[in-house]
């Protein structure tokens, strides 16, 4: 490189070797053109330690089962030229290109191969039976990355270098410098499975093996993946496409010392609920008005919660999970972020509704496929 450089190490804290550590400037100087430097790497000596207190929840741990998620610039001039007629492992914005947000990235790189539909994919071979551990690195420069695999749960076992209770996941999002590791078992039949890593910034997209990398069990045929994402989110993909579509206000009544939505605060109905539901009257006649949200059967409901803890009468003290009882939902628009992602973003049960600081508002889809009273409480 032709201009100064320095380095950080995320995770690796050089203790009595400050001089190692080398943000620009704090505490030493960068490195100049004609300089060498040389310090250790989190995920090269990890690996295979034998001291790790997790280790019998695997079997395979390795440099072969490293992810590193990074974002491709394309240069600006060759945008309107065709995948199939550029070779496009060439050529890269130039940095000056780069200077100034949004970085929307052309595709995702995993270990560096995905540029393009000519482009080879990183393959990772495995044993049926085996538990794998995946080392997963968010390198990109502003997107962060929805990392998922056909057909296979991931259970998280750390977090930036830190182990943690181990959760199931079916994905996990990825934050520029954020490492995590899961232990992957190979309990599918013997076939080649996508590993998909799409970023929350436009070309989110898996056509011509963008954002892929094959996950190959042995004897499998040397081939690319037929697997799907999954089911995906129901509905018309756009920010009010649903069949139904629903805003709520979250707040606090402090004089009453009670919790609202839309300004009604919840009250118990009387019980037995589902023999009150039998229907011999409206469900909305068993709680005060704005208690009861009915939904029409097997439609796709989206529900927006906008942040209010800087509104007067607002809910205070956030962020506040929110959590619907008996299913799962898809959070198209997640705190933190103000992209819609209707592609495949995370599914879960309960989520953060971030901050109005941030202007957050979370924002949920799923399908009226189960007719039952739900709760959903903050």
């Amino acid at each position: 490189m032709d201009i100064t450089t320095s380095t950080h190490w995320h995770g690796i804290f050089q203790r009595r070797a400050n001089w190692a550590e080398e943000p620009h400037g704090l505490p030493s100087a960068p490195s100049n053109p004609t300089e060498a430097s040389c310090t250790g790497s989190l995920y090269r000596t990890k690996p295979g330690r034998t001291d790790d207190p997790l280790a019998d929840m695997y079997d395979v741990d390795d440099e072969l089962t490293i992810f590193v998620l990074s974002g491709w610039f394309v240069f600006s001039i060759l945008q309107n030229i065709s995948f199939s007629s550029l070779r496009l492992d060439r050529y890269h914005k130039p940095s000056p290109l780069l200077y100034n947000p949004p970085f929307t990235p052309d595709c995702t790189l995993i270990n560096g191969p995905g540029r393009g539909p000519s482009s080879p994919l990183a393959v990772l071979n495995i044993t049926q039976g085996q538990r794998c551990r995946f080392r997963i690195i968010g390198a990109s420069c502003d997107p962060w990355f929805n990392f998922t695999i056909d057909g296979h749960n991931m259970t998280v076992i750390e977090a930036d270098g830190n182990e943690v209770e181990p959760v199931i996941v079916d994905s996990l999002a990825v934050y520029a410098g954020q490492r995590y590791s899961v232990v992957v078992t190979a309990d599918q039949p013997v076939d080649n499975y996508w590993i998909r890593s799409v970023s929350n910034f436009p070309n989110q997209t898996f056509d011509g093996r963008l954002n892929s990398v094959v996950l190959r069990y042995g004897d499998a045929p040397i081939q690319d993946p037929t697997t799907d994402p999954g089911p995906g989110v129901p509905g018309i993909p756009g920010q009010g496409n649903a069949d139904v579509n629903i805003n709520l206000i979250t707040g606090i009544n402090v004089a009453q010392g009670v919790h609202t939505v839309d300004s009604v605060a919840f009250v118990d109905p009387p019980p037995p609920v589902l023999q009150n539901l039998s229907g011999a009257q409206n469900p909305s006649r068993l709680l005060p008005n704005g208690s009861v949200y009915e939904l029409p059967p097997y439609k796709t409901i989206e529900t927006s919660i906008p942040a209010t803890d800087l509104t007067v009468g607002g809910a205070l003290g956030g962020p506040h999970p929110i959590h619907l009882h008996g299913r799962t939902f898809d959070v198209v628009c997640v705190a933190g972020n103000s992209t819609y992602n209707y592609v495949n973003p995370v599914r879960r049960d309960t989520v953060s509704l971030g901050s109005q600081a941030q202007n957050d508002n979370v924002t949920i889809r799923f399908t009226t496929n189960n007719p039952v009273p739900r709760f959903f409480l903050w």
